[in-house]
């Protein structure tokens, strides 16, 4: 997603960088070791239906019948930001995608400019959601401007304006460390509050971003857990997850996401939750 950062990159490339000086100062000791080459991932299809990529307009998209026969079932398209930002290539894509056969999503990227209900009203403008057009609020620490990040007040406003004008919750998108109030690993940046059972954004579907083997559940969403884990970000050259998880084709990168359930669950969970 947009401003989305992997914690694990700037340690991955920092790794990386010493590697191949090393190798590069030493090249006879290169030529007499192999180096080992580091297991793929664990298998996450035991984990979830790994059918879902979240896209912005800085992707590019040759064609969205190749994302199709990458047996992915749904693609989630970021719509807005803020209360006066609209993804320009939102609108042009989505009868693309609808008609590959694709299900639909709309995420709007929270930011602490303006109020939790006004955001949700630009958010509505530019989605223009159908009935199965899936609903997201992208909840995260806006690194880029970290005065600017939505507060929770302004989520649970967001959440209960969307909840008014379409009848449904939307998915909350979250890091768990964000949401338990803790801070960030990187940056030490925290939300300043904790997201409590007791709030409407622990009612919402829990879209967590966890870049381990398996994810964390926030401690609002315990008794209920996750429906989207995204495992891996921005899957493209440079990034720790390129080349290890299977490859989506007719788009340049994407960010990877498992459904907790099977394809009839996840269309039955689209169409409840749009």
């Amino acid at each position: 997603m947009t401003s989305r950062r992997n914690v694990l990159s700037a340690l991955a490339a920092s790794l990386a960088a010493g590697c191949s000086a090393r190798q590069a100062a030493s090249p006879r000791y290169q030529n007499q070791y192999q180096y080992p080459v580091a297991p793929p991932p664990p298998d996450r299809a035991s984990l979830g239906l790994d059918a879902v990529i979240d896209i912005s307009h800085g992707v590019t998209v040759s064609d969205f019948r190749q994302v199709r026969q990458s047996n992915i079932l749904g693609v989630i398209h970021k719509a807005s930001e803020g209360g006066d930002y609209a993804d320009p290539a939102y609108a042009l894509r989505r009868p693309q995608a609808e008609a590959a056969g694709l299900l639909w999503g709309a995420y709007h990227y929270g930011t602490g400019q303006y109020s939790g209900a006004d955001q949700a009203a630009f958010f509505l403008a530019q989605a223009r959601p159908g009935p199965r057009t899936l609903l997201a609020l992208d909840f995260e620490a806006n690194d880029n401007n970290p005065s600017n990040s939505m507060s929770l007040a302004q989520g649970e406003a967001f959440v209960r304006t969307v909840a008014q004008a379409t009848g449904r919750l939307p998915v909350v998108y979250v890091h768990p460390t964000w949401a338990n109030g803790e801070p960030l690993p990187n940056s030490g940046l925290s939300l300043g509050a904790t997201i409590t059972a007791d709030s409407i954004l622990a009612r919402c579907s829990l879209w967590v971003a966890d870049y381990h083997d398996s994810p964390e559940v926030p401690l609002a969403w315990t008794a209920s857990g996750w429906r989207l884990w995204q495992y891996a970000g921005d899957e493209s050259a440079g990034r720790p997850a390129y080349n290890q998880t299977s490859i989506v084709q007719g788009v340049s990168h994407c960010d990877r996401n498992l459904f907790n359930g099977d394809a009839g669950a996840l269309r039955r969970f689209w169409g409840a939750n749009s």
